[in-house]
């Protein structure tokens, strides 16, 4: 399901690429703006699209933490402490 959902923002994310890159070639070819403010703006949009992906995963990871968190999974760092906790030598001859 969270593939799905990824996969779906992804797509969405294409088809409104698509849309803005025509409606920017409209505008070019109309004389209302040049080319060199398209790219601009795309470059501006893009910025701001990898920013917003950004705290999107962070978000997504603090959610993913809590979850585990709250259902008391081992994480990764969990085992190695006890996978290193049983490889320690043993004192006292125990």
């Amino acid at each position: 399901m969270f593939k799905d959902l990824i996969s779906l923002g992804v797509g969405g994310a294409l088809l409104a690429k698509e849309k803005v890159e025509e409606e920017l070639k409209e505008l070019i070819d109309k004389g209302k703006m040049s080319k060199e403010e398209a790219e601009k703006l795309i470059e501006k949009a893009k910025a701001k699209g990898e920013e917003q992906e950004k705290a999107l995963k962070e978000e997504i990871k603090k959610a993913l933490k809590e979850v585990i968190d709250e259902m008391g999974l081992a994480t990764k760092d969990d085992i190695q402490q006890l996978a290193d906790a049983l490889n320690e030598p043993k004192e006292n001859g125990k």
